[in-house]
């Protein structure tokens, strides 16, 4: 039984090898914009003969990158003989030109490739298409594709003009899903929560892709196109202007004026950088509907998918709605709970602190010892301390039967009386701050002596 199992071996390896001059060694992938990545620079590992291609089973060089930060590692699926017949990517199986799975661009272009898909019929066909590729210089389609008429209106609409990262991102981590990742922030995959099961887009299959049959996502791009608003054109007979928005940076006059010269002849193009919008003006209304009619949601200059929608009359922008001035004359209905309007401060200015809630006065205590004094309001001089007054105004006493200081008898530990006046001189002005003493400018502090003038010399008696 060994031997056996080893001779079975032996065939399948000899049988395999006598047709190793069809399989494909190529030295770079055939890949869309979005699979690539955004990064210029990017570095591939290449295994010759690594796979068989999921199309037509037969070894090709698969390789291996990954095509941007936080994104998960691609590689080829198809080989490039497949690629070529549908003119699709290798690892994604889009339309290289459009974007677009295979069955929305064939019935758009209606088309009807019928590929073989036994495995005789498929080598066959598979050769006869390799010897058509070929004789040709790879600028241009083979097989039915290559036969088919200009782009419709369908491509157009459906057509995408930028890339997709948003497709690269890792697959969803099964184990957070179950709350057993224990990777964190390091987890190479999407700590997310899966969508609905029944999804149709949940389950695809690179075969349906391939061939076109019962692709979910050809089918959700399908209703979209069924779905799309058509642009009606306006009452008003004298407009004639297009609204043309998403211009960039990089569309210019020159490249509108190129594109919409056809439709009829323009009155004026007026370019609003600020807003990166146009507005064209046609000098009739046949040619600026025939303009909007072939250019509405399928309008590419440069690459940019730009918007296109009528303009309005300078009278329809002015005038204005009859429900407009319903709304402003209404008045909103109170609300239950809520205070009433406040009333208005008073109009005495002279109150230090205005007085919103209408409070009545409240007398305020006299300072007990040892607590400070409110600061002044501003503007205000600050208070006198007790027993002091303004120049020729006896000074206020503090108490009733206060006379001044207690008897030295009486007074308490430590207290040391205010020194006196001297005679002639005023108190301080009241306008401006008190000098300010530092103990580190003292004299005697800095260990300087004060030197007393000399005495005049009284001269001697005269005998």
């Amino acid at each position: 039984i060994p031997r056996l199992g080893v001779i079975k071996m032996a065939t399948s390896l000899g049988a395999n090898t006598y047709n190793r001059q069809n399989w494909e060694d190529s030295e770079f992938p055939i890949l869309c914009q979005t699979c690539l990545g955004d990064n210029p620079y990017i570095r591939m590992t290449k295994e010759k003969f690594g796979k068989e291609c999921k199309i037509c089973q037969r070894p090709f060089t698969v390789f291996r990158w990954c095509p941007g930060a936080r994104m998960r590692f691609k590689k080829t699926e198809v080989c490039q003989t497949c690629s070529k017949l549908k003119n699709v990517c290798q690892t994604c199986l889009l339309d290289l030109e459009y974007g677009l799975p295979v069955e929305v661009r064939d019935r758009a272009l209606q088309l009807k490739d019928d590929v073989p898909k036994s495995d005789v019929n498929k080598e066959y066909y598979t050769q006869n298409m390799e010897r058509e590729i070929a004789n040709t210089d790879g600028s241009r389609a083979v097989g039915t594709l290559g036969k088919a008429q200009a782009p419709s209106d369908m491509l157009l609409k459906l057509a995408r003009t930028t890339p997709y990262y948003k497709r690269n991102r890792p697959h969803i981590c099964s184990f957070w899903v179950k709350g057993e990742c224990k990777r964190g922030e390091e987890c190479p995959y999407r700590h997310e929560k899966p969508t609905d099961p029944d999804d149709p887009l949940a389950d695809q299959n690179i075969k349906d892709r391939y061939y076109g049959v019962n692709d979910p996502v050809a089918n959700k791009l399908l209703k979209r196109y069924d779905n799309m608003p058509t642009l009606k054109p306006p009452e008003d007979r004298t407009i004639t202007t297009l609204y043309i928005g998403g211009l960039g940076d990089k569309i210019t006059e020159q490249d509108l004026r190129d594109h919409f010269y056809q439709f009829g002849e323009i009155r004026s193009i007026t370019m609003v950088a600020r807003q990166q919008c146009a507005f064209i003006q046609f000098t009739s209304r046949p040619a600026a509907e025939m303009a909007a009619e072939r250019t509405f949601n399928k309008l590419i200059i440069n690459g940019r998918r730009l918007s296109v929608r009528w303009g309005r009359s300078q009278a329809q922008g002015k005038e204005k709605k009859p429900g407009d001035q319903l709304e402003l004359d209404m008045s909103l209905a109170p609300v239950p709970g809520l205070p009433g309007a406040l009333p208005l401060p008073p109009g005495d200015v002279t109150v230090s602190t205005p007085n919103y809630f209408n409070l009545p006065p409240q007398p305020q205590p006299p300072p007990s010892a040892g607590q400070m004094m409110p600061p002044p309001p501003l503007g205000m001089p600050p208070p006198l301390p007790p027993g002091m007054a303004p120049p020729g105004m006896p000074p206020r006493p503090l108490m009733p039967g206060f006379r001044g200081p207690p008897p030295p008898g009486l007074r308490p530990p430590g207290f040391q009386p205010p020194p006196m006046m001297p005679q002639g001189q005023g108190p301080p002005p009241m306008g401006g701050p008190a000098p300010i003493h530092y103990p580190s400018q003292d004299p005697q502090r800095m260990g300087s002596q004060t030197q007393q003038p000399p005495a005049p010399t009284q001269p001697p008696p005269k005998n």
